[in-house]
């Protein structure tokens, strides 16, 4: 037997072996590219009255560039989501502008599932292991409780936004979640309150001639609310009968 398969000596995992510089630098990188997005007062570009000034420029940009322009502002929302900048809602109403309703919600949905998993990524190969090496029993067994069922409570905290975009990102790196539950449930999730935002975009020419802005609280109004607060409930449902058939065999 060669000694790459020594059962005395194990197999370190490779995210083990690499030194520490090394697992810290793409939370770094991400990091330091939203301390530097504030530093040189970029944040004060990310704005409603940014579009309307550079609006002719942009459905130029669209109507000569078409689909690469819908691939390129994917891209682009997959950067802002990576760096944790601050204009989500902002951004996919812009989507929608220029895009329609249907490809400008696509493309938003796409871009935020990109960069999320980015920053779940770093997340999870800087800190994952060394927060569960230094965790109490308590938080072990929340930990485990979180990872069986992390695809419904990933679902329902996407679709209902009560805790901040990137700290839904940051959290179930650190519990041990798939890549595979954690991409599904943001792509699925964030995409009512894309389609909410992306059709508030489709009508904004009409507001920015106005010289009005849209309300990103639109979200908050009741008859959008109770049904996505419906969707989460359901995605929830598994949960709840497996906590039932647990209670119910002891």
């Amino acid at each position: 037997m060669s000694a790459d398969h020594d059962p005395a000596r194990g197999a370190l995992p490779a995210q083990k072996a690499r030194p520490l510089w090394l697992r810290l630098l793409p939370l770094g990188i991400l990091c330091a590219g939203l301390v530097a997005f504030f530093a040189l007062g970029w944040h004060r570009y990310v704005s409603f009255e940014t579009i309307r000034v550079h609006r002719g420029m942009l459905m130029d940009w669209v109507g000569r560039w078409g689909t690469v322009a819908a691939i390129a502002y994917a891209g682009g929302y997959a950067l802002m989501t990576a760096f944790s900048i601050p204009g989500g809602a902002l951004a996919t109403i812009v989507g929608g502008y220029l895009f329609g309703l249907w490809l400008g919600t696509a493309a938003s949905v796409i871009g935020a599932t990109i960069g999320a998993i980015a920053v779940f990524l770093a997340a999870r190969t800087a800190l994952a292991d060394f927060l569960r090496a230094r965790a109490g029993s308590t938080i072990r067994r929340m930990e485990d409780g979180f990872r069986r069922n992390a695809f419904s409570y990933l679902l329902a905290l996407r679709l209902v936004p009560i805790f901040p975009f990137w700290l839904v990102n940051l959290v179930p790196a650190f519990c041990g979640v798939s890549l595979r539950s954690f991409a599904a449930a943001t792509f699925i999730g964030i995409i009512p309150g894309g389609f909410v935002f992306a059709s508030v975009g489709s009508g904004l020419g009409t507001l920015l001639d106005r010289g009005e802005k849209p309300d990103l609280k639109i979200i908050f109004q009741w008859n959008i609310l109770l049904p996505i607060l419906g969707l989460a409930l359901l995605a929830l449902l598994p949960v709840v009968v497996r906590w039932w058939k647990g209670n119910r065999k002891s």
